[in-house]
């Protein structure tokens, strides 16, 4: 039965715009000061302990990634499940769902961080990790690996939080975690009185200790804000129909940010043709890109929460004016941010490099590139809508339609014509407008709504948020 919501914020009704400013603003402050952290810390860990150390963190990251792209796609399903429960008023299949999520959880945790331990070396080494760095490599990744279960419950508690509409109590944890972390970073890595001196060590059990504080104080903010709420993990339950939801919504989403990550390395392979500076240009880049997207991956986070609740409450009449919405606040940021980098591609990336020949190939790329940065305006703002109904598995094949059609064919042979590596950006711009045009054609065919908008013509109680495979 339906019950009367009485926690969290409520998108089915008032202003959309503004609720998906609020709903966007914590999140994109949030990216970034986590991006911002991840600079200063790989600053900290050059300065104070060398160039083997960076090599020895940064050939975990393709793993850390995929322990990312595995929490962030799992409770992407908890979120929009427990968003659409919330629009329904469905406090019951909201508790469901949390207990399911925590359950799933568990496993994920248990399976990954045992596996990751006994087999981290063995990643290493497929990783062609370097003999001279692959004791500290070793110690590293294996912090890394049990670092995985505070990351997974930062990000399930964060998404039960998003899914009632709350993204200001995410952000503030984030800061704190940020700023626990930025302060241990330095006392861990050289020791400070009692505190020993742990080397590349103690950047990861920094990371640990910051990420384990916040999920603490997360979970105890959960328990005592909303201990009558639906919200608090009160049993485990390992219910069919919700867990096979969690996987069809979320393992898409893990995949899809897994070819993002394999695209990004077949990518650099055929950079890596036009020498060491063009390689470094692209890395750069790709930095770059990744700042540039966040206030639209905010604005997309927003809209998925939004299409859930009034899915969730039957208003499907709304979501035409989230699209709208969605892409009108995008234009203003993404075109000045297009705008600037076009405009002054050698300043920006001065900030980052100050090699000439890395920075005259970078400017080649934001020249083209840069353009395509106004896709994002339209394509994250659709996806999200599209996600928000639960329907990752068609975001997943547009970004593989994208990434194997599209980026890499291309890429692979106009590296080889007169273009050379204006060929690849150019591979990439036209791969953004793939995305775009296949995103939007499947929103504007309706098929999205199809299993949903057929659930809510009954108004089921037992079973208001079923879904269709895609």
């Amino acid at each position: 039965m339906k019950s009367k919501r009485q926690f969290g914020k409520d998108f089915t009704s008032g202003s959309i715009p503004r609720h998906l400013v609020q709903f966007a603003l914590p999140i994109l402050i949030g990216n970034l000061l986590a991006t911002g952290y991840s600079v200063i810390n790989i600053i900290w860990i050059g300065r104070l302990l060398g160039t083997e150390a960076v090599a020895a963190a940064a050939v975990s990251l393709p793993i850390f990634l995929a322990m990312v792209a595995l929490s962030s796609g799992a409770t992407l399903a908890t979120s929009i499940l427990v968003s659409r429960a919330y629009g329904a008023g469905d406090h019951k299949k909201i508790q469901q769902v949390v207990n399911n999520s925590w359950s799933v959880a568990l496993i994920a945790i248990v399976l990954v961080t045992a596996s990751g331990l006994l087999f981290a070396d063995t990643l290493l080494r497929l990783l062609s990790t370097p003999a001279e760095i692959m004791g500290i490599a070793s110690g590293y990744l294996k912090l890394t690996m049990l670092s995985f279960a505070f990351m997974y419950m930062s990000y399930l508690i964060a998404s039960v939080l998003r899914g009632i509409g709350d993204t200001t109590i995410p952000l503030m944890f984030i800061v704190l975690s940020t700023v626990v972390n930025a302060v241990l970073d330095p006392l861990l890595i050289i020791g400070f009185g009692p505190i020993p001196s742990l080397g590349l060590n103690g950047a990861a059990g920094a990371s640990i200790l910051a990420t384990g504080i916040s999920v603490v104080l997360g979970f105890l903010y959960v328990r005592y804000k909303y201990r009558e709420g639906p919200i608090n993990p009160t049993r485990l339950l390992f219910e069919r129909a919700i867990i096979m939801d969690i996987m069809r919504i979320g393992l898409p989403s893990f995949v899809q940010q897994m070819l993002v990550s394999l695209g990004y390395a077949v990518i650099t392979i055929f950079v890596n043709g036009f020498g060491a500076a063009a390689t470094a240009a692209f890395g750069v880049a790709g930095r770059i890109d990744s700042i540039v997207a966040m206030p639209a991956i905010a604005v997309m986070m927003a809209a998925s929460t939004l299409t859930a609740q009034n899915l969730g409450a039957g208003k499907a009449d709304r979501l035409k004016h989230i699209l709208g919405w969605g892409i009108l606040i995008n234009i203003p940021v993404i075109a000045a941010i297009s705008l600037l980098c076009v405009t002054f591609p050698e300043a920006i990336l001065q900030v980052f490099v100050k090699d000439e020949d890395v920075v005259s190939k970078g400017v080649e790329y934001l020249r083209l590139v840069g353009f395509g940065y106004l896709f994002f305006i339209v394509f994250y703002v659709s996806n999200g809508i599209i996600n928000g109904a639960g329907k990752t598995i068609s975001t997943m094949i547009i970004s593989l339609i994208s990434l194997c059609l599209v980026r890499i064919p291309l890429a692979a042979w106009l590296s080889n014509t007169e273009l050379g590596i204006r060929g690849v950006w150019l591979a990439i711009v036209l791969s953004f407008a793939v995305t775009t045009a296949a995103s939007l054609l499947y929103y504007f065919s309706g098929k999205w709504l199809k299993g949903v908008t057929a659930v809510h013509d009954k108004q089921g109680e037992e079973h208001p948020l079923s879904t269709t495979s895609d």
